[in-house]
């Protein structure tokens, strides 16, 4: 059983016990259980439930493993050609660390 559900602006593919990187939550701590009733698309062993837009009593339960993470750095570099003008600047996201603890269909 797996679902697509939206997350802090994204959507993520999930399954039970799957660990997922999310955008920071900031209001959560370390330990708490979150829920997700955003849920798009539900597989049940074949059975499959498409929401419009998103499934009615559907909710994914996770629970907050880490709340300080920090995603990759990434460089973003500016340049304009023959005029000495050059610009390097880093960026790591703040990041969530969630674990999926199950799918709850109503």
């Amino acid at each position: 059983m797996y679902a697509i559900v939206e997350m802090q602006g994204q959507q993520f593919k999930v399954e039970a016990g799957k660990k997922l990187f999310i955008h920071r939550m900031a209001t959560t701590e370390k330990g708490a259980t979150v829920e997700f009733d955003k849920v798009l698309f539900v597989d049940n062993n074949g059975q499959f439930m498409v929401g419009a837009p998103t499934v009615a009593g559907a909710k994914v339960v996770c629970e907050v493993l880490d709340n300080e993470c920090r995603g990759e750095k990434i460089l973003v570099f500016h340049k304009k050609r023959r005029k000495g003008y050059k610009k390097l600047n880093g960026h790591r996201q703040d990041l969530t660390n969630v674990v999926v603890k199950e799918i709850v269909l109503a």
